[in-house]
């Protein structure tokens, strides 16, 4: 199995697109619906597509106790029920990559507690982050959540959390992408 995905917005698609909102910087062009493929994927075919790339990588910044809570508690993707799904491409500003490792760590979860946010929304919504930063990409990550439709509300919530944190402050861009099962 692949690490390697891209994330294909075009005309056709597994997940139909609902909405795509810049919630800070510049937004990606509209599109009717997001394919994921593993592997490479080839250059956009036309003018109204892109992709965006990234890999599942090693899990950073969380601890040993922090990841097997993870674990524990987080469905799998694909579930039948998790027919909603987001796409959300961060570029983290390069003050947050002038930081230590262990500075990272400290806004990370000792002051934004992004791990126990998360914890608190598991096992309803599913999670999968892609890195993209080393792959010369336009974002840094891919976070891929999906959740169904009764926990649209967890979500908003979730994410409403997470974007009052001190690591968002490092955020420079930002695109929400919602989606539904086509």
């Amino acid at each position: 199995m692949s690490n390697r995905y891209a994330f294909i917005g075009r005309g056709s698609g597994r997940w139909r697109v609902r909405s795509i909102h810049a919630v800070r910087g510049e937004t990606l062009d509209a599109v009717g619906h997001l394919d994921i493929v593993a592997a490479e994927a080839p250059a956009p075919a036309a003018p109204t597509e892109w992709v965006l790339r990234g890999l599942i990588s090693n899990v950073r910044y969380a601890t040993r106790a922090e990841v097997t809570a993870l674990q524990a508690k987080q469905e799998p993707l694909n579930r039948p029920a998790a027919s909603r799904a987001a796409l959300i491409p961060i570029k983290k500003s390069s003050a947050w990559w002038a930081l230590a490792q262990d500075e990272r760590r400290a806004v990370f979860e000792d002051r934004s507690r992004h791990t126990a946010i998360g914890l608190n929304y598991l096992p309803a919504i599913a999670r999968q982050l892609y890195h993209c930063r080393d792959l010369g990409e336009p974002f840094d990550f891919l976070t891929w959540f999906e959740y169904a439709p009764e926990h649209a509300a967890a979500f908003e919530e979730l994410v409403a959390a997470l974007r009052t944190t001190a690591e968002w402050t490092y955020v420079e861009r930002e695109i929400d992408i919602r989606l539904e099962r086509a």
